[in-house]
This record gives C-alpha cells, sequence and structure tokens, in this order.
C-alpha cells in the first residue's frame, strides 16, 4: 500500500505544484505509515521527486500522451492505484486536474477532497481542512470511502524537502481509442514569462492603467520582481491584454506569496479569485475602492507616479544587495 501522487509536469521539466504535492503526500504518508509514489508523463526530472519525499516514480514515456488528456490521464492514474494498491491519490488544484480528479473518482469509487490547505487532521478517520465559498470560509471534511482523493490548494502547503532515493519504473497503462475521443489540435503558449500559475509574486492591472500602451509599467515592475502579470476581467474583454492573463472567480484563481493589484478596483468576482494570495497589495486613486478592504496594505495615490518610483527603489534595492 502506498501514497499515489500526479505530479504535472511541461515539456519535460515538472511544474512547481508537482514538488507541493509530492511534499504534501510524504506528510500524509509519514501519518499512516507507508510511502510515496509519483505517476509522471514524459518528465524528464523524476529523480527531483526525491528530494520531497518519493521513493517510487512510475514513469509514463508516450507520444500520445505528450500533451494533457483528461480522460487518458486518468485512465493511466486508476491504472496505478491498482497496481500499487495505494488507498490515497494526491494532486493539486490546477486548471487541469479539475478536469481529471472527478474522472479518477468516478472510476475508483473514491472520495474526493478539493481546495485542502493542510495536513489531513486525522487519518482515521480522514478529515481534512479545505476553503469553501470562494475562499471565505473553512470546511472540515471526512473521506470515509476505501480510496480518498485529496486536491491541495497551490500554494498552501509549501515545499518542504525530505530527501529520498526515488527509484524510477517505466510503466505502460493500458489505452484504447475510447481514452482519445477528445484531443488537443493546438496549444497557444506565452513563452519566456513566469506564468500565474507558478508564479510567487503576481503583478496585475486593471482599467486605472488607461490602455494598453501604458502596460509596459506593469511588465517593468513585474521584471524587477521576478513576477507573472496578470489583468482584471474588463482589461481581458477590451483586448488591452490576452485572455491567459485575466485572473479572478471567472479566470485564474490566483494563489501566490504577492499579489500586486493596480488600477483594479476590487469587483466581487475578482476578490474571490485572488482570495487565496497570502499577502496583497493596492495602488488605487480611490481610497473607497472595494479592494481596500481586502488588502494587507494599500497606497492611495497615482499608479503612473507610485509604480516608477517602486521601481526605481526596487532597482536601488536589488543593486545594494547583489
Amino acid at each position: 500500500m502506498s501514497v499515489l501522487v500526479y505530479t504535472e509536469s511541461d515539456n519535460g521539466s515538472f511544474k512547481k505544484n508537482a514538488f507541493e504535492v509530492a511534499s504534501y503526500a510524504s506528510e500524509v504518508a509519514k501519518q499512516i505509515g507507508t510511502a510515496v509514489t509519483a505517476i509522471s508523463f514524459n518528465s524528464n526530472e523524476n529523480e527531483k521527486l526525491g528530494d520531497y519525499g518519493v521513493s517510487k516514480v512510475l514513469n509514463v514515456s508516450s507520444d500520445q500522451l505528450k500533451t494533457f488528456n483528461a480522460k487518458a490521464y486518468a485512465r493511466a492514474i486508476v491504472e496505478a492505484t491498482k497496481s500499487e494498491d495505494a488507498k490515497v491519490i494526491i494532486v493539486s488544484s490546477s486548471s487541469d486536474t479539475k478536469f481529471l480528479t472527478p474522472i479518477v473518482a468516478a472510476k475508483l469509487g473514491a472520495g474526493y477532497a478539493s481546495n485542502v490547505v493542510a495536513a489531513p487532521e486525522s487519518t482515521s478517520p480522514f478529515k481534512v481542512k479545505r476553503t469553501v465559498f470562494s475562499n471565505k470560509g473553512f470546511a472540515h471534511t471526512e473521506i470515509n470511502t476505501d480510496i480518498k482523493v485529496v486536491g491541495v490548494s497551490n500554494n498552501s502547503f509549501g515545499l518542504v524537502e525530505n530527501n529520498t532515493t526515488a527509484s524510477i519504473e517505466d510503466f505502460n497503462p493500458v489505452l484504447d481509442d475510447v481514452d482519445f475521443t477528445s484531443k488537443s489540435i493546438e496549444i497557444d503558449k506565452v513563452v519566456g514569462k513566469v506564468t500565474i500559475a507558478d508564479a510567487d509574486i503576481v503583478v496585475s492591472g486593471g482599467r486605472g492603467l488607461k490602455g494598453p500602451e501604458n502596460w509596459e509599467m506593469i511588465e517593468e515592475l513585474a521584471e524587477v520582481l521576478g513576477a507573472a502579470t496578470a489583468c482584471s476581467k474588463p482589461v481581458s474583454d477590451m483586448g488591452w491584454r490576452p485572455h491567459g492573463e485575466h485572473v479572478g472567480q471567472t479566470g485564474k484563481p490566483v494563489a501566490s506569496n504577492l499579489y500586486i493589484a493596480i488600477g483594479i478596483s476590487g469587483a466581487i468576482q475578482h476578490l474571490a479569485g485572488v482570495s487565496a494570495s497570502k499577502t496583497k497589495v493596492v495602488i488605487n486613486t480611490d481610497p473607497e475602492a472595494p479592494f481596500f478592504k481586502a488588502a494587507d496594505y494599500g497606497i492611495v495615490g497615482d499608479a503612473f507616479e507610485v509604480v516608477p518610483k517602486l521601481i526605481e527603489k526596487l532597482k536601488e534595492f536589488k543593486a545594494q544587495n547583489a
């Protein structure tokens, strides 16, 4: 018996959440008294999982599975679960796993708890703490099925090193045509930038920027901080920025360590989508903007005056501490 963890990768490299769910799985395995087995798809970095407590990696190497496919990946994970006699499956809370995990749970007759933010409160019975109502509250959920599936909220448990030597085994799941009844034809990706999902810091702009021609200021601040850039829904709707940068309840959720909102008033859908961020900073000319009530720090001022000064000070600080 083991704890099975699904580790996400992109072009052969693990995403940050792969190491976070491995860390979480290692803690669960410690509580249960077992080991962690990971399943990976076309990764070139399987040995790195050993740094986070994984003792065995089932490596799926398949040209058919180079692009994420929820049904096919679910079939592989179900086979791995049965092969390893896993009773607990750990996944992230990425956009991909939200398609994948319900399929896995249904095929295994497993209970599934999403948005989990802490290690299990107990393992017998199996209880976890999770966010509910768009991160406005917490629920303490008991999973009483034989197999349990846990979806860990991004950036909630953190990376915990637990050096282990991971053995790597080839794993060849049996797939058929029904697993590929839907497939990705084309994927457009932003390259050379920090992604919102993996970013520790996110710099986001709203209508207060007045137009796409002023986005250079946002990008410069993000570059200085090593951050991802994002935007509010109206900005993407007007075509100022690509929809892939739209964050909020109706866009991409953000769970960064630092979220900086510039010229964003703070509609309820936006606040709900970024509420999991640990520290929120808002820069806005309107002192009554709703975002100030949700922010940890706020600056009432013109972004076109505040942000350049912030960039200047950050560059000075980096130069002095290089």
